[in-house]
C-alpha cells in the first residue's frame, strides 16, 4: 500500500505546485485527495479497481512492514467476503483506522530516534499499531432485576476500555434495546480516538445496557443502573482515576447521579474524589455549568472552523460563513436541540428536521425554540403548526449542510449518491459507513467527522472532572479579583484623562464597549467552559488540516483526523513503553 501512494511523485508535485497557484490549485487538490483515496480502499492482494459491493473493505498494508488483512482488523475482513452494504460498527471502525494506519504507519517508521535496524523498527511500530486497534478489557453482566409487577427479569450489560495508555479511561452509558458487545466495544474505540484528536487525556471506554428504558418505571431504571454500577465497581471498571462514565443514548443527568451516589456510596466511601467517577451530573452533585449544550456548541465550532475556511470551501463550491446556509437535522435529541439553536444564532437557516415517527419541512425556516416548546408539550415533531409534514428521507433534502444526529450507519451506499448537501457534520457517532464516505469523496462532499466534530461533549466532560478533582468551580477564587481590577483599571484611564487636560475640563466618563461591559464582571464558570471549548475545538482543527494537507488527502477528513489521533497515541506507547 505504502508503495502505492509512493507509486506517483510527480502527481503529488504537480499538486503542491498548482496548490500555490490559486483556484486552479483546489480542482488539483480533491482531484488528489480522491484519487489517493481510490488508492487507499484497494486490496493489498492482487490489486484491482476500490470494491464497490461492500462497505467493510481491506485496510491493510501491502509493503514492507505493513500490516495485513490476517493480523490487523479480523471484523474487516469479514465483512468484506460478506459483501453486502451492513457492517456493524466495529467493522466501520476498524476500517476507517486501519486505513489511517496504512497513510501513517512509513511516516511512523521513519520518526522514531533510535539505533535498532529498520526491520526492527517495523516489527516496534507494527506492533503498537495493532495494540491501539485492539480492545484492551471487556465486562459482561448480567443483573437480575425484581420489575413492579413481581416477576424477574436478567438484564445483560458491557463495559468496555478500549484503551489504558492514558488513565482514567472515559466514555458513556448507554441504554438501548439493540446494542450488543461489538457495539460497545466500537464506541469505546471511538472514545479512545475521539479524546486523543481533541488532546484530552483520557483512554477510550463505553458501557451498554440491554434495555428500552421506555419500558420500565423510573423505580426499575434506578435498580438496574444502580446495580450495574456496583458491578462495575466490583472489578475496576469505575472510578475517578480508573474509569470515568458519563451520559450517552437514554441515560442524563439523573442516571449519572445515581452512579455517583450508588459509587460514592459503596466502594469509593472513602474517596475525596469520589464524585469524580461521572461526569455530565447536575450541578448540586459536582456537575458543570455548559455540559448539558456541549455536544452543540462543539458542534458549531467544528463547523465554524471549516466553513470559514476559504480553501475548503473553495473545494465544495460553497461561500465561506454561516449566514444565508441552509441545514437538514436528523434527530431532534440534546444534541439536535443545541446544534440547531447555535447555528440559528448564526444565521444559517433550518429547513428540514427529522425524528424516528416523523419529519417536518419548512423552506423559510424553523424556529428553534418554537419547535422546542411544541415537542416539550406534545412528546413530538409531528404537527408542528409552521412547517408542513415531509414523507421521505430528511438525508437527501438539498441543503448546504446535512447534520445527521441521531444513531450510527445512517449514510451508506445506498442512498450516499442521493445526499444533496455539500457538507456533513457528523453529529451522531458512526452515522457514515466506508463505503458512503468513499462515495462523498468521489463527490466532492466535504465531510467533518464524528470523532472530531462531536468531541465537546467529552472536552466538557474533562473540564468537569478536574472540577471535581479541585474541589471549587472556576472562577470562584479569580472572580472577585478579576472584576475588582477592571474597574480599577478604568478608573485611572479616567483620572489620566483629566490630569492630561486640566481640571477645567470636569469629569471625563470613561464608557466601556458592549464587549468590554460583558467580560468587566469577571469570568463565570460557564464563560471559562465555553472559552476552553472553544480554544480545544479551533486548535484541534487546524491539526486536523495540517495532516490532511502533509498526506495530500484532499477533503478525506476523517482519515485525517484518524492520523491525528493514532500519532498521539503512538506517542504515549512509544515513549513509555509497555510493563510486560
Amino acid at each position: 500500500m505504502q508503495g502505492a501512494l509512493r507509486a506517483g511523485p510527480r502527481r503529488w508535485e504537480a499538486v503542491a505546485a498548482a496548490r500555490r497557484s490559486g483556484r486552479a490549485g483546489l480542482t488539483l487538490l480533491a482531484e488528489a485527495g480522491r484519487r489517493k483515496a481510490a488508492l487507499l480502499w484497494q486490496p493489498v492482494r492482487g490489486g484491482g479497481a476500490p470494491p464497490s459491493g461492500s462497505d467493510a473493505l481491506e485496510g491493510g498494508s501491502g509493503g514492507k512492514g505493513g500490516c495485513d488483512r490476517g493480523r490487523r482488523g479480523k471484523h474487516v475482513a469479514a465483512a468484506a467476503q460478506g459483501g453486502v452494504d451492513a457492517p456493524g460498527l466495529l467493522s466501520m471502525v476498524e476500517t476507517f483506522c486501519a486505513r489511517a494506519m496504512s497513510v501513517a504507519e512509513a511516516d511512523l517508521v521513519q520518526q522514531l530516534r533510535s539505533v535498532r535496524p529498520t526491520k526492527e523498527k517495523r516489527q516496534w511500530v507494527h506492533g503498537i499499531l495493532e495494540t491501539i486497534q485492539r480492545c484492551s478489557h471487556v465486562l459482561e453482566v448480567s443483573i437480575p432485576v425484581k420489575r413492579d409487577s413481581g416477576h424477574w427479569e436478567v438484564i445483560e450489560g458491557w463495559r468496555a476500555q478500549h484503551s489504558q495508555h492514558l488513565l482514567p479511561c472515559k466514555g458513556g452509558v448507554r441504554f438501548c434495546e439493540s446494542i450488543g458487545i461489538d457495539d460497545v466495544k466500537a464506541l469505546a474505540a471511538l472514545m479512545t480516538y475521539k479524546c486523543a484528536v481533541v488532546d484530552v487525556p483520557f483512554g477510550g471506554a463505553m458501557a451498554g445496557v440491554k434495555i428500552d428504558p421506555k419500558k420500565y418505571s423510573e423505580g426499575e431504571l434506578e435498580k438496574i443502573t444502580r446495580q450495574f454500577t456496583v458491578e462495575m465497581a466490583k472489578k475496576g471498571f469505575i472510578g475517578p482515576g480508573t474509569d470515568v462514565a458519563a451520559p450517552d443514548i437514554n441515560t442524563g443527568e439523573r442516571e449519572m447521579s445515581w452512579i455517583a451516589d450508588t459509587y460514592s456510596r459503596t466502594l469509593g466511601y472513602k474517596d475525596i474524589n469520589a464524585h469524580a467517577c461521572v461526569t455530565g451530573k447536575p450541578i448540586s452533585q459536582g456537575g458543570i455549568h455548559g455540559r448539558v449544550p456541549a455536544t452543540g456548541r462543539g458542534l458549531l465550532r467544528g463547523i465554524e472552523n471549516y466553513i470559514n475556511n476559504t480553501l475548503y470551501m473553495n473545494l465544495i463550491g460553497l461561500s465561506p460563513g454561516f449566514p444565508g446556509k441552509t441545514f437538514v437535522l436528523q434527530g431532534f435529541g440534546n444534541t439536535g436541540l443545541h446544534t440547531m439553536r447555535y447555528l440559528h444564532r448564526y444565521g444559517a437557516c433550518c429547513v428540514c428536521v427529522g425524528e424516528l415517527d416523523g419529519a417536518i419541512y419548512n423552506s423559510s425556516g424553523i424556529h428553534p425554540k418554537e419547535l422546542q416548546d411544541y415537542k416539550m408539550e406534545h412528546g413530538t415533531i409531528v404537527g408542528f403548526p409552521k412547517a408542513e409534514p415531509y414523507k421521505g428521507s430528511v438525508l437527501e433534502v438539498p441543503c448546504d449542510i446535512l447534520i445527521p444526529a441521531a444513531i450510527e450507519k445512517q449514510l451508506t451506499k445506498e442512498n450516499a449518491h442521493r445526499v444533496q448537501a455539500k457538507i456533513i457534520a457528523e453529529a451522531a457517532n458512526g452515522p457514515t459507513t466506508p463505503a458512503a464516505h468513499e462515495i462523498f469523496l468521489q463527490r466532492n462532499i466535504l465531510v467533518i467527522p464524528d470523532l472530531y466534530v462531536n468531541a465537546g461533549g467529552v472536552t466538557v466532560s474533562f473540564f468537569e472532572w478536574l472540577k471535581n478533582l479541585n474541589h471549587v468551580s472556576y472562577g470562584r477564587l479569580t472572580f472577585k479579583y478579576e472584576r475588582d481590577s477592571n474597574y480599577h483599571l478604568l478608573m485611572s484611564v479616567q483620572q489620566s484623562l483629566e490630569r492630561s487636560l486640566g481640571k477645567g475640563s470636569g469629569e471625563i466618563p470613561i464608557v466601556p464597549s458592549p464587549e468590554f461591559q460583558a467580560r468587566v464582571a469577571g469570568a463565570s464558570e460557564k464563560d471559562i467552559v465555553h472559552s476552553g471549548l472553544a480554544y480545544t475545538m479551533d486548535r484541534s482543527a487546524q491539526q486536523i488540516m495540517n495532516i490532511a494537507t502533509r498526506y495530500n488527502l484532499g477533503l478525506d477528513q476523517r482519515t485525517a483526523a484518524y492520523v491525528c489521533a493514532i500519532e498521539k497515541v503512538f506517542r504515549v506507547y512509544n515513549e513509555a513503553g509497555f510493563a510486560y
